[in-house]
């Protein structure tokens, strides 16, 4: 069969019967019901259904006949393989796109919007990405976003606006949280980006943060001075059990023994008498535990009442100790204060390979964005319990 001519395509009509190309099995122009040129289509059987069907392949003179006969030759050669090329092209097509990182933080920054009420801050929050991070990873797919990226996303601006970097890489991560949860990448990278050590940071730039005990001296501390053979002092026992549950000092001052599972050895705070406004369960160990048992029968309430007025102790009791003790900390000239063994603990944790998840939580941090937040469905209490056990046998392990 002669090859079909681009004067015989060209005057092809509506009312025209079917010009096969004469060189591909299947492959003719058919004429298009409106003014114009044909279209395109091969004709086969499926090697998989055994059913006729038809391929459009494009509209002449778009596609050329050379080139029609080329991509219709392919298709027979994946028909004589037994692919239905049709079935394959649909696989394809339905292959799921991962967006990019500036299409996932519009679509976030999109479905967070009606749940910040200050406009301002809806803005900034989107701004931030837009000039910090969108030059560096706004045009890659979120699967290919590696530690790296992000660092060097961050690295520009962490010394000299240190404030921004923080709010940025916060954002960064929310971004990718987001991905993670709707399963376009597999981690969240941003999780391992630790740019620089505390030593490397200025005075202007380093967090302020509690003076705090090294976690290394803290067994000696307790043993020789929590443990002592004077007579019963609540303030070093309420100090030991603050240290012990790694909680904030308002958190064991006002404790009440209606918060107090001794059976299932747990103490329930709850969310009014906490920081973030969220009830937080910690897991109590032997030691903890023990405590407790000798503070009952001492107030009706309380876990830890003044014995001068049964009421609940200030906060200047523990810092009034610690400075009467000279409790040495990590900054220079300052006593080690009752907030900072939070952070010895939290130090101890890294120290010894605990997840970061774990100390967290039983810090009862905050998680600062929201997205990250909605997926935190369990608080990890038996998870918490080996890891707290380990920190009590650790403070009463003296070298």
């Amino acid at each position: 069969m002669a090859i079909l001519t681009d004067a015989k395509a060209r005057n092809i009509k509506p009312d025209s019967g079917i010009l096969p190309h004469g060189g591909v099995v299947g492959l003719s122009l058919v004429p298009s019901n409106s003014k114009g040129f044909g279209k395109w289509v091969l004709r086969f059987v499926s090697p998989i259904t055994g059913k006729r069907r038809n391929a459009g392949l494009g509209s002449y003179p778009d596609v050329g006949i050379a080139q029609v006969a080329k991509v219709a030759l392919q298709m027979r050669e994946k028909i004589g393989q037994g692919i239905d090329p049709l079935e394959e092209k649909a696989k394809v097509h339905n292959v799921r796109l991962i967006p990019t990182f500036q299409v996932a933080a519009e679509i976030l920054h999109k479905e967070l919007s009606p749940g910040w009420k200050n406009a301002k801050h809806s803005q900034q929050w989107i701004n931030t990405l837009t000039q910090y991070a969108f030059p560096f990873i706004g045009t890659l797919p979120l699967d290919q976003i590696q530690p790296r990226h992000i660092a060097d996303t961050l690295r520009p601006i962490w010394l000299e606006k240190t404030e921004t970097a923080s709010r940025l890489k916060q954002r960064v991560h929310a971004v990718m949280a987001w991905g993670w949860a709707h399963e376009y990448c597999r981690s969240n990278p941003v999780d391992v980006v630790h740019l620089l050590l505390p030593q490397q940071i200025g005075k202007t730039t380093r967090t302020q943060h509690q003076p705090a005990m090294p976690w290394q001296d803290i067994p000696a501390f307790v043993s020789t001075v929590l443990h002592t053979d004077d007579c019963y002092d609540v303030t070093r026992t309420m100090l030991e059990f603050l240290i012990l549950t790694a909680a904030r000092s308002g958190e064991v001052r006002g404790m009440q023994w209606n918060e107090v599972d001794f059976e299932n050895a747990i103490w329930t705070i709850p969310a009014e008498r906490m920081k973030a406004q969220l009830q937080h369960r910690v897991p109590l160990s032997n030691r903890a535990l023990n405590i407790l048992k000798v503070q009952q029968g001492r107030h009706e309430q309380l876990v830890f009442p003044s014995p001068r007025d049964q009421k609940e102790l200030s906060d200047m009791v523990l810092t009034s100790f610690l400075r009467r003790v000279e409790a040495k900390s990590d900054t220079a000239n300052r006593c080690a204060t009752a907030h900072g063994f939070r952070s010895s603990f939290r130090d101890w944790c890294s120290e010894h390979g605990y997840a970061r998840d774990l100390a967290e939580r039983a810090l009862a941090h905050m998680v600062q964005n929201k997205v990250e937040a909605a997926y935190h469905r369990t608080d990890l209490l038996e998870q918490r319990r080996p890891l707290m056990a380990a920190w009590a046998d650790f403070m009463r392990k003296v070298k």
